[in-house]
């Protein structure tokens, strides 16, 4: 992250807070609006709900297993997991989460969590109080039926996941995971010509594909071999879009990218 941004978030002067609210949720907005028309109404009552910005360093938990969360968080810079921890200490991340994501808007509803939410890089995050939430849930149907969208796609994205550790081969799911992320990173603007910035370990993807660190190296090393894409210092470039999909049997339907009205 800039260090300027970082410290502009840390003590940012009342007018910088409006100006960055306004500005920082753009990526939600632009990813509600690729589903459904979005009126300047519900945009404003959006970006009313949100709170002031604040910073999740590297590795810290922005939301712990068993927590009760007072609030949903949204995602502005960065990327987020989640993730369930064994009985042996082990970890199962379940979801990456890209700017522009509510990384726990269903806290809203399910009250008691289930799962933890991490910071994998530096991220920037906003507050959406629940008290606030449920009055825009009660004053705006529309506005809530399109929050609603997104944790049904996050729902989509879970039986992805699931299809993958079951039927996909190791290197199909990873060409799967990064078709997806590809994709969602695309909607909000993260990912000019198919070339993105995804400064994960190998270890947190070991995490999320359920597999050695070992196993993961020789899978970028296979799609780097098939020319499928370029990989290195925490960036992606897709070299063969068509390849990949083919790969991974990816079908994006399930992340419901076109218009229609909900």
């Amino acid at each position: 992250m800039n260090d300027d941004l970082a410290q502009r978030l840390r003590r940012p002067s009342v007018a910088g807070q409006v100006r960055a609210r306004g500005r920082e949720v753009d990526r939600l907005v632009e990813k509600l609006r690729r589903r459904d028309d979005l009126s300047r109404e519900e945009e404003a009552a959006l970006r009313e709900v949100l709170g002031e910005t604040q910073i999740a360093a590297a590795g810290t938990d922005i939301i712990r297993e068993g927590d009760r969360p007072q609030n949903s968080t949204l995602l502005i810079e960065g990327f987020t997991a989640r993730y369930v921890t064994l009985g042996d200490g082990g970890r199962q991340i379940t979801e990456l989460n890209v700017s522009g994501d509510f990384i726990d808007l269903h806290s809203f509803v399910m009250k008691h969590m289930d799962h933890g939410v991490m910071a994998l890089t530096d991220c920037v995050i906003q507050p959406a109080p629940h008290v606030a939430l449920r009055r825009l849930t009660e004053s705006h149907p529309h506005l809530s039926r399109l929050l609603w969208l997104d944790t049904v796609i996050d729902a989509a994205i879970h039986r992805q996941c699931i299809a993958s550790m079951g039927r996909r081969s190791a290197l199909a799911h990873m060409a799967h995971l990064l078709c997806e992320l590809c994709t969602r990173l695309a909607v909000v603007g993260a990912a000019p010509d198919r070339a993105f910035d995804l400064p994960l370990s190998q270890s947190v993807l070991a995490d999320v594909l359920g597999l050695s660190t070992v196993h993961v190296n020789r899978l970028i090393s296979e799609l780097r071999t098939r020319r499928l894409l370029n990989w290195a210092q925490g960036r992606v470039v897709v070299l063969d879009w068509d390849g990949l999909v083919e790969l991974a049997e990816f079908d994006p339907v399930y992340l419901r990218l076109q218009s229609e009205p909900v």
